[in-house]
Formats: C-alpha cells, structure tokens, sequence
C-alpha cells in the first residue's frame, strides 16, 4: 500500500510559511498544483486552514528539508512510518464448509420469514449464497422446497449474532414503523370504552360490609331474645 501524505493543503500551508522551498518542490511534496500553492502563499486560497508540521507527524526530516531548500530540483521524500498499519483486507463472500452448506437452504427460509427487511446481498454476505438460491427460495421454487425447515443460521454456525445484528439495524434504518394491524393487535374504538365502569371495590371493603351486615342481624336477634325473656319475667 502506498504511503500517503497526512493532510497535505494543512501541510502545503505550513512549508509555505515556515521553509524556504520552492512553489513546485511543495506541489510536488503534498500532490498539489503549483498555482495552487502559490494562491496558497498569497493568501488567496485554503484561508482558515491551520498549518501542521510535517516534521511533528513523522512525514518529513528537517535535514530532509535543507536538502531541498538548498537544491531547487531537489525532489522531498516521505520518511518510513516507524508503526506499519495492517492493511484492512476486502471483505468478500463469507466461506461456508462443506459439512455446512446441506444447511444453507434452510438458514435462508429462517432469514427470509424472520427477517423480511433483509436485502438479498445482505443474506448472501450472512451465509455465503447466490440471489437466484435466494428468490427460489423465497418463491418456493427451490428443487427442496418441500423438505426445508427454517433454522437459525446463528445456531447453524454459518454467521455469528453480531453480524446477523449488525446487518438487521442497516436494514431497519429508514423503514416505518409497524402499523398495529402487522402486528396483530388494535386499540379498542372509544365508543366502547367511553361507558365503561372503571369503579374498583376491593375484596375486603367487601367483607367489611358482609360483616356489618351480619353485625347487625345479630344485635336484632339479640334484642328480640332479650324481649322474650324480659316477657316471661313479666308472666311469673
């Protein structure tokens, strides 16, 4: 991989403030057209755009520069990056073993009920499928249509969570939301909560008036007792 110049306009305006190159030797350093650094010198162009030091990022030698400034056709050389960054490997079509992809059909049938929001690129990137495997699949033209059950491709180990995840909120991004209809539940029309009694007795303010109740038929029996036997008082 080729190695590139940090912010190269930030660094033009710095070599035009602070060296004694030239116009092409900087255009040449930093990608640019010489107009352009010479519009930069005049202050005509990258106004705003605060300097950065070459030499404080690791990209450039001060002897580097001293040999340019006393050399007009002195060409400036990047310096060796003392850390070297793995280059990020192009992600391509996910390998599937050959004792998993008997469950690849059957993965895509789970995908595609469970998850109509997928794409088809984003199921092959998951198990490693065409799109044509995909929309036979999803019409049931597929030659094992019959004989597929829909299983978790987690489970199967054709993908991990995160990347079943990860691709799930690409997909749900800007999609509307669920309407109650899809999700199989609505809201009762307010003519037929609007007379509902919401009163709510509890169970012992209940028992407390069966109690009363049956305090007072008590105390009535009691007194009509009494009457009787204050009557047979009177009698003797």
């Amino acid at each position: 991989m080729a190695q590139q110049l940090l912010m190269p306009k930030a660094t033009a305006v710095w070599l035009v403030d602070n060296t004694a190159l030239s116009f092409d030797q900087i255009a040449q350093f930093c990608k640019l057209h010489p107009l352009e650094v010479k519009a930069i010198a005049d202050g005509e162009a990258a106004q705003g755009i605060k300097g950065l030091d070459p030499i404080a990022t690791g990209q450039l030698s001060r002897d580097e520069i001293q040999r340019g400034e006393k050399d007009v056709n002195y060409k400036l050389k990047l310096l060796e990056p003392k850390v070297r960054v793995p280059e990020t490997k192009r992600r391509g079509p996910r390998y599937t073993p050959v004792s998993k992809r008997q469950d690849r059909p059957n993965a895509i049938l789970w995908l595609v009920r469970n998850h109509p929001e997928l794409k088809d690129a984003q199921i092959s990137r998951l198990v490693g499928t065409t799109k044509s495997t995909i929309e036979q699949i999803r019409e049931r033209t597929h030659w094992n249509s019959t004989n597929l059950t829909p299983m978790d491709p987690v489970t199967l180990g054709l993908c991990s969570q995160i990347d079943l995840d990860l691709e799930v909120e690409k997909a749900s991004k800007g999609r509307p939301l669920p309407t109650a209809a899809e999700l199989g539940a609505s809201l009762q029309p307010a003519t037929e909560t609007e007379n509902l009694d919401f009163s709510y007795r509890s169970p012992r303010e209940e028992e407390k008036e069966i109690d009363a109740d049956a305090v007072f038929a008590k105390l009535s029996s009691l007194k009509s007792t009494r009457r009787d036997e204050d009557e047979d008082e009177d009698r003797f």
